[in-house]
């Protein structure tokens, strides 16, 4: 039986760089597998610092018109970086798309140096693009609700257990702030039954507790009664149609199938429901310190965007209703 979607793995972040010069995807095997053992990334963010690098060379064979070997790599010039960013940009990229796929090869230029190989000095010259800082687009309390209940999708050719799966991991996501990939690499056992509370492992591979909602616990053990998969303790909680790991692609089209039937815009993603799990704890008097320790961010700084999410909406609000505020006159 052929494999679905849902149980598709992705591709090796190795396999992404296939294209390169021999040496230097010999190279970049143990770049990746640093990333993987002593930077602790997730597989996701491994295999996104694959693509991005993998990206570059390609701009750069297209730039030098042959698959760029170490030595050449070594002498690049600021130019031949500018082209290749210079050329991104011209395919429509964004800038925060630039600054990532600079930083990849950044970050395997400091490993080629490491290990003798060279140094590629020409990507420290080149200042990265600015990138402007973009506000979070939380959705509504009532839009979120309906995004994590399984009826919202009863007329979808899916079977029950599915539809409450993918409610289970949306609940996750806005009941408790979870990112993706948080929530699909939960275990049976980090998921006890009954509990209130739960251990999270997130970026860096650091860990934070995260109380549950009632709502939350009932549509996570609501998924778990109806998974036709066998659930063992060390094993993914949340399963593809044919038992293997759910990819967050699936959610993710959960979710955009969704947003049409419920009038919300196309930045209502499931990331965006961690986003509206922080807005609305902050609306609603939440602290900011013990925000940032539920979401699991490093820095104070990072959580203090949703201050400014949370003013912007009060002021569009000011501005739609106060009479004075719609008015021409002095």
């Amino acid at each position: 039986m052929a494999m679905t979607d849902e149980d598709r793995a992705p591709p090796a972040p190795g396999a992404l760089l296939a294209a390169a010069a021999p040496a230097v995807a010999a190279a970049a095997q143990p770049w990746l597998a640093a990333l993987a053992h002593e930077r602790r990334l997730s597989p996701k963010t491994q295999e996104a610092y694959a693509r991005d690098l993998a990206t570059v060379l390609h701009r750069l064979t297209l730039h030098f018109g042959a698959a760029p070997d170490l030595q050449r790599l070594a002498g690049l010039a600021p130019a031949d970086v500018r082209a290749v960013l210079a050329a991104r940009r011209a395919d429509g990229v964004a800038p925060r798309t630039l600054v990532r796929l600079l930083a990849a090869a950044r970050s395997f230029a400091r490993h080629l140096e490491r290990e003798g190989e060279g140094r590629v000095a020409a990507l420290a010259a080149v200042r990265a693009p600015k990138v402007g800082r973009g506000l979070p687009k939380p959705v509504s309390p009532a839009a979120a609700r309906a995004l994590a209940d399984p009826d919202t999708r009863a007329g979808e050719p899916r079977e029950p257990w599915v539809l409450a799966r993918d409610a289970a991991v949306i609940a996750l996501l806005y009941g408790a702030g979870l990112r993706i990939s948080e929530a699909l690499s939960l275990t049976p056992a980090d998921f006890p039954a009954g509990a209130d509370q739960i251990t999270v492992t997130g970026k860096g591979g650091k860990t934070r507790m995260v109380p549950l909602i009632v709502p939350v616990r009932t549509a996570v053990a609501a998924y778990r009664a109806a998974c036709p998969h066998t659930l063992p303790p060390a094993g993914p909680l949340f399963r593809g149609v044919k038992g293997g790991v759910l990819a967050a692609r699936i959610v993710q089209q959960a979710v955009a199938a969704m947003r049409g039937g419920l009038g919300l815009p196309e930045s209502a993603t499931p990331h965006a429901l961690r986003h509206s799990f922080a807005t609305h704890l902050l609306a609603r008097g939440g602290e900011l310190r013990a925000i940032q320790e539920l979401l699991g961010h490093a820095s104070l700084s990072t959580t203090q965007i949703y201050t400014e999410v949370d003013s912007a909406r009060l002021m569009a609000a000011y501005r739609a209703a106060h009479p004075r505020a719609r008015s021409q006159g002095p």
